[in-house]
């Protein structure tokens, strides 16, 4: 299919208009909030419109979202169940995987049939990958062939449909630490309750990124032209989840010392505990370096004492 011309990327102090799939989220929710902050026009795509801005949002049949996606500057997909929301049933997989699929290539679609396409930011994550040792990995390295790194590359595909007509970003997300929601509820409980420590061995990497910059590395992949295919968003300094839990503990004022054994997890995850709880993955943002993007929370200590220093 011949490459039509996107809509010029928009410097940050012009209004854009940008479409959210998934923008009532976790991290939705953050990046609609920064970009009308900013004083970008945004619509969120959502099966239960309520407020200014929303859209009707069934990716199984045509309405108003497409109109809304057609006429957009850029639209980011962040639409699909969460990973960690239950254990992984064959029926659990099958919805995680037709969330995915089904929105993004309805989004697809719906771009390659615009008049002038917008720019694509589709969700992904590190579990592309698969598991590692230290290893590092980045944008370059290899698919893994496990459930997630299978899930990925699919979701990947099916927004690389839109690729002969647009820019397309793949945010392979790592572990966004942020209040409001993300894993750092589920990882700050046990030290609330002074029971804290390392899971299972504690030499597994954990590849993090504070939400703050999460957000701003989605903003700046609309805004910068070069970036495009995929981009890791986390921080460049992963830590090991021993590490993790040392960082967790002071910034809690909490112990750190109480493992809690591999069989326990496996347990009570099921398969979700090897791929993404018990084995690791190195993650570096060699593409976000390379262009110039500079983290506010390069490191676990200073992500962590500014989700949990008092306010003052």
């Amino acid at each position: 299919m011949k490459r039509r011309t996107a809509k010029p990327t928009i410097e940050s102090n012009d209004g854009m208009d940008i479409v959210v799939a998934g923008g009532s989220g976790f991290l939705g929710g953050a990046l609609v909030q920064a970009l009308r902050s900013g004083g970008h026009q945004v619509s969120i795509l959502t099966r239960r419109p309520v407020k200014p801005g929303d859209v009707q949002w069934n990716p199984a049949e045509t309405g108003a979202w497409v109109p809304a996606v057609q006429g957009a500057d850029a639209v980011v997909n962040l639409a699909g169940e969460a990973i960690a929301g239950a254990r992984w049933t064959p029926a659990r997989k099958k919805m995680l995987r037709d969330s995915r699929l089904v929105s993004t290539r309805a989004i697809a679609r719906a771009i390659l049939s615009a008049a002038r396409p917008p720019v694509l930011l589709s969700a992904s994550g590190i579990g592309y990958y698969g598991t590692h040792d230290e290893q590092p990995l980045t944008e370059d390295s290899p698919p893994g062939e496990d459930f997630l790194a299978t899930l990925c590359q699919e979701w990947e595909r099916a927004a690389l449909d839109a690729a002969s007509v647009t820019r397309v970003v793949l945010l392979r997300t790592g572990v966004v630490l942020g209040t409001g929601g993300g894993a750092l509820a589920e990882l700050a409980r046990p030290f609330k309750l002074f029971a804290g420590g390392p899971i299972g061995s504690g030499s597994q990497f954990v590849s993090w990124v504070h939400l703050d910059d999460w957000v701003g590395l989605a903003q700046w992949a609309i805004a910068t032209p070069a970036v495009a295919g995929p981009l890791n968003l986390t921080a460049p300094t992963p830590v090991t989840n021993a590490d993790l839990a040392h960082a967790l503990g002071t910034a809690m004022h909490r112990p750190s010392f109480v493992a809690a054994p591999a069989f326990a997890v496996r347990l009570i995850a099921g398969e979700m505990a090897d791929a993404a709880i018990l084995n690791g993955q190195r993650v570096l943002p060699a593409k976000a370096l390379a262009h110039g993007y500079r983290f506010e929370h390069p490191t676990i200590e200073s992500a962590l004492h500014s989700i949990f220093a008092p306010a003052g």
